[in-house]
């Protein structure tokens, strides 16, 4: 591959990821992502174009607004980076194909479902839900997954954290597994059909036990009870099985053959 493509691929991410941030902003407070312009947040002055360049104004403004020096969160060009990152990784493995821009553009959503998940404990029903439609659509574009594993996968994602958040509330009488994550799961299913739905919930279950673990020991013997929102490790899941499930799958069902030998 040209070195030339993977940088352009960066800019070209990083672009989109600055479009992300405005998505992440607005989305939870029910603000067109169309229109005003970009604004500062703090004082409403908008956001002049030499001062709106991915990853460099943040550097040039050294993190403040140009007008009211109020910071600038951390969030705006942490958002930019992976998304130039992601559409790097993925022209590097699928090159300038339909599959890299049906996972960045899975990529993307996740990133923004994420990062207000995480802010807010919220996953927008208007990413998810168009997401899984999108996802079934595209599902005739890749070659390594049919119509009907997408729907299977909707169903199969879905469907196993419904019955987990239904049998959880039944058994202690509390809301365990947000709606939301549910809809993640499906549109997770969606794009990349059961298997990876089943490679999805084993690693998010593990990283989300890692990560749960860490917080208990840092605020034990505080009073305060921290809620570690799922849908950031969904999406962290999803992103893994792009790159290293089928990979993982075949050393898995190698490694089990080898032991019933």
């Amino acid at each position: 591959m040209n070195a030339v493509i993977p940088i352009l691929g960066f800019i070209f991410g990083a672009v989109i990821g600055s479009f992300l941030n405005v998505c992440i902003h607005r989305l939870p407070r029910e603000e067109s992502i169309v229109s005003p312009s970009s604004r500062c947040p703090v004082c409403g002055t908008p956001i002049r174009s030499h001062d709106n360049i991915p990853l460099l104004s943040y550097v040039l403004l050294r993190g403040k607004c140009r007008t009211c020096k109020a910071s600038i969160a951390w969030r705006y060009p942490l958002v930019e980076f992976l998304s130039g990152l992601f559409s790097v990784l993925l022209l590097l493995r699928y090159g300038i194909s339909s599959l890299y821009f049906i996972y960045f553009a899975l990529f993307a959503s996740l990133i923004v479902i994420s990062f207000i998940d995480l802010a807010h404990r919220i996953i927008p029903d208007e990413i998810s839900l168009p997401g899984i439609v999108v996802g079934v659509v595209v599902s005739w574009l890749q070659p390594q997954l049919a119509l009907k594993e997408s729907l299977i996968g909707v169903l199969l994602g879905g469907g196993s954290l419904y019955l987990i958040a239904t049998m959880y509330h039944l058994v202690t009488k509390r809301e365990g597994m947000g709606g939301g994550d549910i809809k993640l799961l499906a549109m997770i299913g969606a794009f990349i059909g059961w298997k990876g739905v089943l490679f999805t919930i084993l690693c998010s279950s593990f990283i989300g036990a890692l990560v749960g673990s860490i917080v208990i020991l840092a605020t034990s013997g505080t009073d305060g009870k921290y809620a570690v929102p799922f849908g950031p490790f969904l999406s962290l899941g999803g992103i893994a099985y792009v790159f290293v499930g089928d990979m993982s799958i075949t050393w898995y069902i190698g490694f089990l053959r080898g032991i019933a030998a």
